[in-house]
């Protein structure tokens, strides 16, 4: 079973209410492969919201406490981020996730990239504080560009 951001599959849950619909992604959910979730409702925000950014490094150091996350208001939500982050790792423990498949810049699901705190559009490589947690736990993250070769060497399409 593949996890996969709500975004992705056209829920409009992003922060901005919107979404990021990945045909490929929505098929394998219709055809019962994939299961969705959002970390960041997990954590027990609402859409929409103000935009989030990790300050002072990545999710890895938002997990060792060097860095927080803060939304555009100034406001710490660090300890939301954290709730939804292991709330996600046990669903993906649950359903023993092959792949979790999240939104790529995101401060919760970035697997590449994530924007560097300073609210002006520029990124930097790392991972959000989701990849993170379950990238220390073993699970396989991959963003929505990578999943059709994950699914090419995988045969799970």
């Amino acid at each position: 079973m593949i996890l996969v951001s709500a975004c992705l599959i056209g829920e409009p849950v992003r922060y901005d209410g919107k979404s990021c619909p990945n045909t490929l992604l929505k098929q394998l959910l219709l055809n019962k492969k994939a299961q969705s979730l959002c970390p960041e409702l997990l954590g027990g925000f609402t859409t929409p919201r103000l935009p989030a950014e990790i300050v002072g490094g990545t999710g890895l150091d938002v997990l060792d406490g060097k860095a927080k996350i803060t939304d555009s208001s100034g406001l710490d939500v660090t300890d939301l981020y954290l709730k939804g982050a292991y709330r996600t790792l046990e669903i993906a423990q649950q359903i023993k996730a092959s792949c979790v498949v999240l939104k790529e810049n995101s401060p919760s699901c970035g697997s590449q990239k994530i924007y560097n705190g300073t609210f002006q559009g520029e990124k930097i490589v790392g991972t959000g504080i989701t990849t993170a947690l379950l990238q220390c736990h073993g699970f396989k993250v991959i963003s929505e560009n990578e999943i059709e070769g994950w699914l090419a060497i995988n045969s799970q399409g």
